[in-house]
Protein backbone atom coordinates (compact mmCIF):
# COMPACT_ATOMS: atom_id res chain seq x y z
CA UNK A 1 0.00 0.00 0.00
CA UNK A 2 1.15 3.49 -0.91
CA UNK A 3 1.44 5.56 2.68
CA UNK A 4 2.97 8.94 0.47
CA UNK A 5 2.83 9.88 -3.00
CA UNK A 6 3.77 13.37 -4.44
CA UNK A 7 2.46 14.18 -7.90
CA UNK A 8 4.12 16.67 -10.02
CA UNK A 9 4.89 18.56 -6.91
CA UNK A 10 6.32 22.22 -7.08
CA UNK A 11 7.36 24.88 -4.80
CA UNK A 12 8.20 28.31 -5.88
CA UNK A 13 9.32 31.17 -3.07
CA UNK A 14 8.85 34.97 -3.72
CA UNK A 15 8.09 36.11 -7.38
CA UNK A 16 9.48 37.99 -9.98
CA UNK A 17 13.77 38.32 -9.66
CA UNK A 18 13.67 36.92 -6.70
CA UNK A 19 11.59 33.71 -7.84
CA UNK A 20 13.22 30.51 -6.17
CA UNK A 21 11.86 27.10 -7.36
CA UNK A 22 12.55 24.86 -4.38
CA UNK A 23 11.18 22.05 -6.32
CA UNK A 24 10.11 21.27 -10.26
CA UNK A 25 7.46 18.59 -10.25
CA UNK A 26 8.50 16.27 -8.08
CA UNK A 27 7.33 12.79 -7.96
CA UNK A 28 7.86 10.53 -5.63
CA UNK A 29 5.78 7.22 -3.75
CA UNK A 30 6.33 5.41 -0.93
CA UNK A 31 5.06 1.92 0.27
CA UNK A 32 4.72 0.72 3.70
CA UNK A 33 7.59 -1.09 5.39
CA UNK A 34 9.86 0.78 2.36
CA UNK A 35 13.10 3.46 3.66
CA UNK A 36 13.73 5.88 0.97
CA UNK A 37 16.89 7.62 1.25
CA UNK A 38 17.05 11.59 -0.15
CA UNK A 39 20.01 13.03 -0.81
CA UNK A 40 21.69 16.35 -2.68
CA UNK A 41 23.93 19.62 -2.42
CA UNK A 42 22.64 21.84 0.33
CA UNK A 43 20.07 24.23 -1.32
CA UNK A 44 18.95 21.75 -3.90
CA UNK A 45 15.57 21.25 -1.99
CA UNK A 46 15.58 18.32 0.39
CA UNK A 47 14.72 19.78 3.50
CA UNK A 48 11.22 21.02 1.44
CA UNK A 49 10.94 17.83 0.41
CA UNK A 50 10.15 16.43 3.92
CA UNK A 51 7.77 20.22 4.81
CA UNK A 52 5.52 19.21 1.86
CA UNK A 53 5.50 15.55 2.31
CA UNK A 54 4.22 15.97 6.13
CA UNK A 55 2.09 18.86 5.88
CA UNK A 56 4.22 20.98 6.98
CA UNK A 57 4.23 23.11 4.08
CA UNK A 58 1.83 23.64 0.97
CA UNK A 59 2.99 22.95 -2.73
CA UNK A 60 2.68 25.70 -5.39
CA UNK A 61 1.28 23.33 -7.57
CA UNK A 62 0.64 19.31 -7.87
CA UNK A 63 -0.56 17.28 -4.98
CA UNK A 64 0.42 14.64 -1.99
CA UNK A 65 -1.42 11.92 -0.72
CA UNK A 66 -1.17 10.22 3.06
CA UNK A 67 -2.66 6.63 2.68
CA UNK A 68 -4.65 7.51 -0.53
CA UNK A 69 -6.14 10.82 1.48
CA UNK A 70 -4.84 14.15 -0.87
CA UNK A 71 -4.03 17.04 1.37
CA UNK A 72 -5.86 19.55 -0.54
CA UNK A 73 -8.98 17.93 0.70
CA UNK A 74 -8.03 18.07 4.30
CA UNK A 75 -8.83 21.42 6.76
CA UNK A 76 -6.04 22.25 8.88
CA UNK A 77 -8.00 20.46 12.14
CA UNK A 78 -8.00 17.08 9.30
CA UNK A 79 -4.37 17.84 8.65
CA UNK A 80 -3.26 18.43 12.14
CA UNK A 81 -5.00 15.07 13.26
CA UNK A 82 -3.04 13.28 10.84
CA UNK A 83 0.25 15.17 11.68
CA UNK A 84 -0.94 13.34 15.70
CA UNK A 85 -1.25 10.16 14.14
CA UNK A 86 0.37 9.03 11.50
CA UNK A 87 3.57 11.26 10.84
CA UNK A 88 6.60 11.14 12.76
CA UNK A 89 9.10 14.12 12.56
CA UNK A 90 13.01 13.93 13.28
CA UNK A 91 14.19 17.98 12.98
CA UNK A 92 17.63 18.94 12.45
CA UNK A 93 17.22 21.64 15.97
CA UNK A 94 15.00 18.42 18.04
CA UNK A 95 12.20 20.53 18.53
CA UNK A 96 11.95 19.19 22.34
CA UNK A 97 10.32 21.07 25.04
CA UNK A 98 12.46 22.19 27.61
CA UNK A 99 10.36 21.87 30.69
CA UNK A 100 9.70 17.99 29.75
CA UNK A 101 11.52 15.31 30.77
CA UNK A 102 13.13 13.08 27.84
CA UNK A 103 10.31 10.58 28.91
CA UNK A 104 7.62 12.95 29.15
CA UNK A 105 9.15 14.33 25.08
CA UNK A 106 8.64 11.24 23.88
CA UNK A 107 4.96 10.29 25.16
CA UNK A 108 3.66 14.26 24.60
CA UNK A 109 2.05 13.26 20.65
CA UNK A 110 0.63 10.38 22.53
CA UNK A 111 -1.45 11.71 25.52
CA UNK A 112 -2.72 15.11 22.93
CA UNK A 113 -3.93 11.59 20.77
CA UNK A 114 -6.00 10.34 23.46
CA UNK A 115 -3.32 7.81 24.68
CA UNK A 116 -4.05 7.51 28.10
CA UNK A 117 -0.75 8.61 30.06
CA UNK A 118 0.50 5.64 31.75
CA UNK A 119 0.52 3.74 28.08
CA UNK A 120 1.81 6.55 26.46
CA UNK A 121 4.79 6.58 29.34
CA UNK A 122 5.41 3.04 28.57
CA UNK A 123 5.37 3.55 24.89
CA UNK A 124 8.12 6.48 25.50
CA UNK A 125 10.31 4.32 27.75
CA UNK A 126 10.39 1.30 25.21
CA UNK A 127 11.63 3.15 22.60
CA UNK A 128 13.91 5.02 24.38
CA UNK A 129 15.14 1.63 25.53
CA UNK A 130 16.12 0.94 21.78
CA UNK A 131 18.22 4.09 21.92
CA UNK A 132 20.24 3.28 24.85
CA UNK A 133 18.86 5.96 26.63
CA UNK A 134 16.76 4.48 29.26
CA UNK A 135 19.01 5.71 32.43
CA UNK A 136 18.09 9.34 30.93
CA UNK A 137 14.26 9.06 30.92
CA UNK A 138 13.85 11.83 33.93
CA UNK A 139 16.14 13.59 32.45
CA UNK A 140 15.54 17.47 30.90
CA UNK A 141 16.64 18.52 27.68
CA UNK A 142 18.98 20.82 28.90
CA UNK A 143 21.05 17.87 30.81
CA UNK A 144 21.13 15.78 27.75
CA UNK A 145 23.86 16.07 25.09
CA UNK A 146 23.26 17.45 21.39
CA UNK A 147 23.30 13.29 20.76
CA UNK A 148 21.36 12.10 23.30
CA UNK A 149 18.70 14.83 22.28
CA UNK A 150 18.80 13.77 18.93
CA UNK A 151 17.87 10.19 19.92
CA UNK A 152 15.25 11.19 22.16
CA UNK A 153 13.66 13.33 18.91
CA UNK A 154 13.83 10.09 16.54
CA UNK A 155 12.50 8.32 19.81
CA UNK A 156 9.51 10.29 20.07
CA UNK A 157 9.21 10.23 16.31
CA UNK A 158 8.63 6.17 16.11
CA UNK A 159 6.87 5.88 19.10
CA UNK A 160 3.14 4.71 18.59
CA UNK A 161 1.66 3.61 15.86
CA UNK A 162 2.35 6.31 12.85
CA UNK A 163 2.87 4.99 9.87
CA UNK A 164 4.91 7.30 8.14
CA UNK A 165 8.59 8.66 9.37
CA UNK A 166 10.18 11.88 8.16
CA UNK A 167 13.67 12.73 9.24
CA UNK A 168 16.01 15.55 8.45
CA UNK A 169 19.50 14.14 9.23
CA UNK A 170 18.59 12.35 11.56
CA UNK A 171 22.22 11.05 12.57
CA UNK A 172 23.43 14.49 12.44
CA UNK A 173 24.91 14.96 16.28
CA UNK A 174 25.61 11.58 16.73
CA UNK A 175 28.78 9.80 16.12
CA UNK A 176 29.06 6.30 13.73
CA UNK A 177 28.30 3.84 16.41
CA UNK A 178 25.10 5.96 17.46
CA UNK A 179 24.26 6.59 14.21
CA UNK A 180 23.75 3.40 13.20
CA UNK A 181 21.82 2.66 15.91
CA UNK A 182 19.43 5.23 14.78
CA UNK A 183 19.52 3.72 11.32
CA UNK A 184 18.53 0.28 12.98
CA UNK A 185 16.05 1.64 14.66
CA UNK A 186 14.60 3.01 12.19
CA UNK A 187 15.05 -0.10 9.91
CA UNK A 188 12.72 -1.77 12.44
CA UNK A 189 10.25 0.53 11.93
CA UNK A 190 9.96 -0.09 8.59
CA UNK A 191 9.95 -4.30 9.23
CA UNK A 192 6.82 -3.18 11.04
CA UNK A 193 5.19 -1.19 7.99
CA UNK A 194 6.45 1.68 8.58
CA UNK A 195 7.12 4.24 5.52
CA UNK A 196 10.18 6.33 6.22
CA UNK A 197 11.42 8.97 4.40
CA UNK A 198 15.27 10.12 5.23
CA UNK A 199 17.41 13.76 4.08
CA UNK A 200 20.86 12.70 4.76
CA UNK A 201 24.79 13.18 3.69
CA UNK A 202 25.98 9.97 5.30
CA UNK A 203 26.07 8.22 2.05
CA UNK A 204 27.14 4.91 4.21
CA UNK A 205 23.92 5.75 6.15
CA UNK A 206 21.89 6.10 3.05
CA UNK A 207 23.07 2.34 1.97
CA UNK A 208 20.22 1.28 4.54
CA UNK A 209 17.98 2.64 2.59
CA UNK A 210 15.88 0.25 -0.18
CA UNK A 211 16.05 3.57 -2.82
CA UNK A 212 17.60 6.48 -2.98
CA UNK A 213 16.41 9.82 -4.31
CA UNK A 214 19.15 12.71 -5.41
CA UNK A 215 17.47 16.21 -5.46
CA UNK A 216 19.61 18.70 -7.45
CA UNK A 217 18.05 22.36 -8.21
CA UNK A 218 14.98 21.23 -6.94
CA UNK A 219 14.49 18.39 -9.39
CA UNK A 220 14.41 14.86 -8.35
CA UNK A 221 15.55 12.06 -9.43
CA UNK A 222 14.90 8.11 -8.38
CA UNK A 223 18.53 6.04 -8.30
CA UNK A 224 16.01 2.94 -7.88
CA UNK A 225 17.02 0.23 -5.34
CA UNK A 226 20.41 0.56 -3.78
CA UNK A 227 22.17 -2.63 -1.63
CA UNK A 228 25.76 -2.82 -0.04
CA UNK A 229 29.43 -1.21 -1.04
CA UNK A 230 28.21 -1.04 -4.65
CA UNK A 231 25.17 1.03 -3.62
CA UNK A 232 27.52 3.48 -1.11
CA UNK A 233 30.08 4.24 -3.84
CA UNK A 234 27.20 5.13 -6.15
CA UNK A 235 25.89 7.37 -3.93
CA UNK A 236 29.22 8.98 -3.48
CA UNK A 237 29.65 9.84 -6.92
CA UNK A 238 26.40 10.98 -7.06
CA UNK A 239 26.63 13.72 -4.39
Amino acid sequence: MSVLELQQVSKVYGAGPAEVHALRDASLTVEAGAMVAVMGPSGSGKSTLLTIAGSLEKPTSGEVLIEGAPLSAMSRGAQARLRRRTIGYVFQDFNLLPGLTAAENVALPLELDGVPARKARAAGIRALEGLGLAARASSFPDQLSGGERQRVAIARAVAGERHLLLADEPSGALDSANGEAVMQLIRDACTRGVAAVLVTHDAQLASWADRVLLVRDGQVTDRGAQAGPQARLAMEQGR
